[in-house]
């Protein structure tokens, strides 16, 4: 018979009084620990992989770590709030520029340190007005309006500067010389004969703004008008002469369509030179053949060659008083007393008589008094 002693049974199977008089000693993770343990040895009732235990180990660190920051307390932090801009005191004298601005990189510093925008001078040059004539060599596609609009002055005084185009501003071709005046007025050459208050009376100004303008050196002791010389009459103005032309007089057709009052584009294209002063018509630029129709129904009065610079012209009378031009085509398609209906076609555009470039002049005239087109066209 085997005896097993007493100091055997006691350290084999512990009693339970020791067991929590040892719970005890260790506190409550005495359990958590033995649970690890026995799964770290594997004697735990569920068999853990590798991957699943670290994920245990790692959320227990964790929660250890938020345990820990938990406990922890922060310091105060004490932010003064402080004034980038602080107002003057009221008994303070005024600050002087020389003691607000100093010389780095355009900041100014005051003496309570904080930074303002220095000043920056800046001066203001004014266009100075052209005070001598000059010479303009005219470019593809220049004409009188746009010319003048380039030197601001009014297209009327590049005509009346420029003899040429004050009988046709059509008549303006690539490579021309041009002059131009520094100021709107009259380019006027002296003949014999001329005073100045002649010349004063003529073109509608006071005798002084001749004698008194720069150029024309005048004001001078001694200065008299010497033929053949040049001066600008600043502001004065020519009198507009119209074109005429023979057109027929006899008596009217018997089967004559009478206008009515209402006119259509005579030729598709664009627009290459307004009404104005100097050239009371539409200019139509169009590619050469280009078909041109009557503006409204009426008989023809004149249908040819015209020496004055219209080139081939139609000109149709519409029994109201009005009458309209078609210039410069290349060919005619009507003949005079031929009654023609609004829409029908009577030419084509062309590049005759004096004209720079293919287009249509195209006017309208009341009683024979000419009327920009663009009130009457629809």
């Amino acid at each position: 018979m085997q005896i097993i002693s007493s100091s055997q049974t006691d350290s084999d199977s512990p009693s339970p009084a020791a067991e929590d008089v040892a719970d005890e000693q260790w506190g409550p993770g005495r359990k958590v620990f033995l649970r690890l343990y026995q799964e770290l040895i594997g004697q735990g009732t569920d068999r853990y992989t590798p991957v699943r235990l670290a994920s245990h180990v790692g959320m227990v660190v964790v929660v250890i770590a938020l345990l820990l920051v938990g406990r922890l307390s922060l310091p105060e932090w004490n932010v003064q709030q402080l004034d980038l801009l602080p107002a003057p005191p009221p008994t303070a004298t005024p600050i002087t520029l020389s003691q607000l601005v100093t010389a780095r990189g355009g900041a100014a510093v005051q003496s309570t340190g904080a930074l303002v925008r220095a000043a920056v001078p800046f001066t203001e040059i004014p266009e100075r007005p052209r005070l001598d004539v000059e010479n303009y060599v005219v470019q593809p596609g220049d004409t009188v309006f746009g010319i003048a609009d380039k030197f601001s002055l009014k297209p009327e005084t590049i005509m009346w500067s420029n003899p040429d185009l004050e009988l046709n501003p059509d008549l303006l071709r690539v490579n021309d010389k041009l002059v131009i005046l520094p100021v709107n007025g009259v380019y006027h050459q002296i003949k014999k004969g001329d005073t100045i208050s002649a010349l004063a009376k003529k073109y509608k100004v006071e005798p002084d703004a001749i004698i008194n303008y720069e150029w024309n050196r005048l004001n001078q002791e001694g200065a008299t008008l010497q033929t053949g010389q040049y001066i600008i009459v600043p502001g004065g103005e020519k009198p507009y002469i119209p074109r005429t032309v023979s057109i027929f007089n006899g008596p009217i057709p018997k089967n004559a369509q009478r206008g009515s009052g209402q006119f259509v584009w005579p030729v598709s294209g664009t627009l290459t030179q307004n009404y104005w002063g100097g050239h009371r018509a539409l200019d139509i630029g169009s590619w050469e053949g280009s078909p041109v129709v009557a503006a409204d129904s009426g008989y023809v009065v004149y249908a040819g060659w015209d020496r004055t610079g219209y080139g081939n012209l139609v000109v149709i009378d519409h029994g109201n008083g009005y009458r309209t031009y078609y210039a410069h085509l290349s060919k005619i398609f009507s003949r005079v007393g031929e009654s023609i209906a609004r829409g029908q076609r009577i030419g084509s555009v062309g590049n005759t008589g004096r004209s720079t470039g293919s287009h249509l002049h195209f006017e309208i005239r009341y009683q024979n008094v000419q009327r920009n087109p663009f009130g009457f066209l629809r």
